[in-house]
């Protein structure tokens, strides 16, 4: 294995916006981010920071992250091989974003899609400052680590263009600075649907809870809503995401859990019923999940010792952090702090 101090690095992280991560988190993002631990210098961050553009009841926003890195940990990542801290643990974000902030048109924030989404959900008194800014926030979080790659969903893919454009931008005004960073876009398994719209990505804000399968849901409450999934009046099992999204759905998810290619199992489906398949998908579902939900319960059982990891998380991503912003802040011209070389 090649040393730590050489090999490229990663950065990822997921907001704590709900009570669990679902399964489109897991398969679509942390199953891959475990996947990166041994060839890359891996950093995974849970974003409270980005949490609170929204309003957020301060107990719970707690609870959720702690919830939140107990199933990172429990999915698979290794704490001794990668550095998995809280965002607001490592006040080198807000502070870099801030100069980031100062080099951002208004114009290119305000293109940003997610922005005008979310306003328009939310309507024009839920649209803060810092729900504008967030990409800028999101662009730091990135440049701050100086990484090779960010693994991120297609729909972030705006979010790191930004990031790519400002890294560019400081280091033309001030110097060699930031890596300029590539997206990971994950081409398989990386876009779950809700199971009773099969047309929409599975999502924290779906319309219902029917439609997600949750980490920590209980086995027979997931084994129950795949049962239920929606799929169509006609009895083929065929993988068409146009004419048979539901059908397709589920496919996709015993593929990717499984490992068997979709084509092999629509065969093996010749002349079975949905109800065949929807009983495949459960048992694969709650057999990969129920140890990764019985393992966060133990971790939530001692929150001080997962408290005591995140703190040693973020003690590494500062080894990392400070050095970057000590570097822009002088390249900027800020005055060092008196006791300090500048």
């Amino acid at each position: 294995m090649t040393d730590t101090t050489t090999r490229p690095r990663v950065l990822s992280g997921m907001q704590p916006s709900g009570d669990s991560l679902h399964l489109g988190n897991y398969l679509g993002a942390l199953v891959n981010w475990v996947k990166t631990q041994d060839d890359y210098q891996t950093l995974f961050f849970i974003p409270d920071m980005h949490a609170i553009t929204v309003i957020q009841d301060p107990a719970e926003l707690r609870e959720r992250t702690r919830k939140t890195a107990a199933q990172y940990i429990a999915g698979g990542i290794d704490v001794e091989k990668s550095a998995l801290f809280v965002q607001s643990h490592v006040p080198e974000h807000a502070q870099l974003a801030w100069v980031l902030n100062c080099i951002t048109g208004f114009g290119e924030a305000a293109r940003m899609t997610q922005f005008k989404d979310k306003s328009a959900k939310g309507g024009a008194d839920a649209a803060s400052v810092g729900l504008f800014t967030y990409p800028v926030l999101m662009a730091a979080d990135i440049l701050l680590y100086r990484p090779q790659g960010v693994p991120v969903g297609d729909d972030q893919r705006q979010h790191v263009e930004l990031a790519r454009d400002l890294a560019k931008r400081f280091n033309h005004r001030f110097g060699d600075t930031f890596v300029v960073p590539e997206a990971f876009i994950q081409k398989e398994g990386a876009r779950i649907y809700d199971l009773q719209n099969p047309t929409a990505k599975m999502s924290k804000s779906a319309s219902g809870p029917n439609g997600l399968i949750n980490l920590l849901d209980e086995p027979k409450v997931t084994a129950k809503r795949i049962k239920s999934a929606v799929t169509d009046a006609d009895t083929v099992i065929a993988h068409d995401r146009e004419a048979k999204p539901g059908v397709t759905n589920l496919l996709e998810i015993l593929s990717t859990l499984t490992g068997t290619p979709v084509e092999t199992l629509v065969s093996g489906y010749d002349g079975k019923m949905y109800g065949h398949l929807k009983a495949d998908v459960a048992d694969a579902v709650v057999s990969r999940l129920e140890p990764i939900r019985a393992r966060t319960l133990e971790l939530l059982d001692d929150p001080a010792e997962l408290d005591s990891l995140l703190a040693k998380g973020a003690a590494k991503a500062r080894e990392i952090a400070s050095v970057t912003l000590a570097d822009v802040y002088a390249k900027v011209g800020f005055l060092p702090p008196l006791g300090t070389v500048g």
